[in-house]
C-alpha cells in the first residue's frame, strides 16, 4: 500500500508536469503563454510553500518521537502495554519518513515545472 501511495504521488506530479508542458508548448501567442506560465509559477510557489511547511511539521514530529522514546524507557521496566506504544511510535516514524519522501518528490517536480515555465517565458 505504501508503494502505491508513492506511485500515485509520482503519477499525479508527472501528469501535472505534462499538462504544463503541453499547455505552454501549444500556445501560439507569447502573451498567452506568458500569462499561463506566470499563473503556473504562482501555483507552484504556493505548493512549494505548503511543502516546506510540511517539512517544518515533520521536524516537530521527529522531536516528539525522540521525546516519546526517551520517556518510554522508564516505563518499559515492567508495565503492560509497552508493545502497543512501541508500535505506535514505529508507525508514526514510518509515516513521517514516507511523508518526507513524498514532499521531496513534490519539490523535485515543482522545480522542474518552474524551470519549464521560466524557459518558456524566455523563449519568444
Amino acid at each position: 500500500m505504501v508503494f502505491l501511495s508513492f506511485v500515485y504521488r509520482f503519477v499525479t506530479n508527472f501528469a501535472f508536469l505534462a499538462v504544463v508542458y503541453f499547455s505552454l508548448n501549444f500556445m501560439e501567442k507569447y502573451p498567452n503563454r506568458a500569462i499561463l506560465a506566470i499563473l503556473v509559477l504562482v501555483y507552484a510557489g504556493m505548493r512549494a510553500a505548503s511543502t516546506l511547511r510540511a517539512f517544518y511539521f515533520f521536524q516537530k514530529i521527529e522531536k516528539l518521537e525522540a521525546e516519546t522514546k526517551r520517556l518510554q524507557a522508564p516505563i518499559n521496566d515492567g508495565s503492560g502495554g509497552t508493545a502497543a506504544r512501541k508500535q505506535v511510535v514505529a508507525d508514526v516514524a514510518r509515516l513521517r519518513r514516507d511523508g518526507e519522501i513524498k514532499s521531496y518528490m513534490d519539490l523535485f517536480f515543482l522545480a522542474l515545472i518552474v524551470l519549464l515555465c521560466v524557459a518558456n517565458i524566455m523563449r519568444q
